[in-house]
């Protein structure tokens, strides 16, 4: 019989701030963490808002900042709220880190789901100019320029696996170690991953989650270049408004979010504070198109089901589905979709909201963060709302919590995270009920 897999840390740090609680509140709230753009200068820009963290530094979790001052955004993000997930879980950490608790470390293990990162913008532009002889491009003296300019270290903690190999080298987990790039769908497939492990037996615990941030020229100009980004640069606020009929695209958010998931016998064991248990993953591919999901939800209507099926759960037991409800014209109809397809008449009945009207889209990050507010969400009854949604869409037309949180009985919730390359991941998370097991058992019988 396969290990139960239960949620027993979390941490994050959003737009809306970095301690889990607060950032609860803000959510519940209807705050929203858009605003001005202020990493760069985007005013000859066509998009010049996104969600940014700010007043932030790793020194909230007692590392120095001039020891991480050469590192990528989304390095600090992941330590910082990996950090913060394993002092979650009960597990003591000294100034750098390092966990105090007794466990096996060949049997703790990190998988994130972090993305690409950029070169610093200004050297790269200098190092762009110097390399230009009159119109003409020169490759050697690009090639001298890097040579001078570059920072061996620095080019090192661009690899996407750095974030993971510092967090396992500071909490001394010596098990298995990866990076998942899924698009918007990493850190949720690094997620559900980290639970077969641990259901299967190799592991006992997973720091497992996501962090990002594509709020550089590239990041924005590339997304806008894919139509895929809202303009609505007077009013950053109301800009995304996911499955409303004036949606014109998401803002690119950043941060880090991450869960300490853990074997029921070994949290148990221990005396852990269980906040949830996580029940069911599916993944599937939309096989369809590089940028465009299937105009059928083909592949999320697919994960939906493997991931529903997974939980051994009916679609009228889902109290609540967080979307993936990014604001784009094309995503909100096709997900819309896909939910009917796989819950039919109950599509209707189950309320859905959408996290990124508020936090933006921390694109390869973005299910970790939704899948800890799935998880505050059980915890406190409540129902983060769909904030900016004002004129209602013939091919959206299910309940989107509008605006207003709402309080429910909240046992089973299902989250969504589809990505570009048709690259689809849904998770349940479940309230812990130590009867489960043999409910289930019961079932199958």
């Amino acid at each position: 019989m396969r290990n139960r897999v239960v949620i027993t840390g979390v941490g994050c740090v959003t737009p809306l701030g970095s301690d889990v609680r607060e950032v609860w509140n803000r959510l519940t709230a209807g705050r929203s963490g858009v605003g001005r753009l202020t990493l760069f200068d985007a005013s000859r820009f066509p998009v010049q808002i996104a969600a940014e963290v700010k007043d932030w530094s790793i020194a909230e979790v007692g590392l120095d900042p001039l020891r991480w001052q050469h590192h990528p955004r989304q390095t600090l993000f992941a330590i910082a709220s990996g950090i913060k997930a394993v002092r979650s879980a009960g597990f003591e950490t000294n100034g750098n880190g390092s966990a105090h608790t007794k466990f096996d470390p060949l049997r703790f293990g990190v998988y994130l789901g972090c993305g690409e990162t950029y070169q610093d913008w200004n050297q790269f532009t200098q190092q762009m100019a110097q390399s230009m002889v009159g119109e003409e491009f020169r490759p050697e003296k690009f090639t001298e320029q890097a040579l001078h300019l570059w920072r061996p270290n620095d080019e090192l903690e661009l690899e996407l696996n750095m974030p993971a190999a510092h967090l396992a080298t500071m909490i001394n987990a010596q098990g298995p170690n990866a990076n998942c790039i899924a698009a918007c769908a990493s850190s949720s497939q690094a997620i559900g991953e980290s639970a077969e492990m641990i259901r299967s037996g190799e592991v006992d615990l997973m720091l497992a989650g996501g962090a990002h941030s594509m709020i550089h020229p590239f990041g924005i100009s590339g997304f806008h270049r894919l139509s895929a980004l809202s303009q609505r640069n007077d009013d950053p606020t109301h800009a995304v408004r996911p499955f409303d009929r004036d949606r014109d695209g998401f803002v690119v958010g950043e941060g880090a979010a991450m869960v300490v998931l853990e074997s029921l016998e070994h949290a148990q064991r221990r005396g852990a504070e269980i906040l949830a248990e996580l029940t069911g993953y599916g993944s599937a591919q939309d096989a369809f198109r590089i940028t465009d999901v299937h105009p059928e939800g083909r592949g999320a209507a697919t994960c939906i089901s493997l991931a529903l099926k997974d939980a051994d759960l009916q679609p009228e037991q889902i109290s609540y589905v967080n979307a993936h409800g990014t604001g784009t014209v094309l995503n909100d109809k096709v997900e819309t979709l896909a939910i009917k397809r796989v819950f039919g008449d109950t599509a209707y009945r189950v309320p859905i909201s959408s996290t990124k009207s508020m936090l933006g889209h921390f694109t390869t990050a973005g299910g970790a963060i939704e899948l800890v507010i799935s998880t505050m969400a059980i915890r406190n009854g409540v129902l983060p709302p769909t904030i900016n949604y004002e004129t209602s869409d013939p091919d959206c037309d299910l309940d989107y919590v509008p605006n207003t949180a709402r309080e429910i009985t909240c046992r089973h919730v299902l989250s969504n995270s589809f990505g570009f390359g048709g690259q689809n991941v849904a998770l349940v998370v479940s309230q812990f009920d130590q009867r489960r097991r043999n409910m289930v058992a019961k079932r199958a019988a």
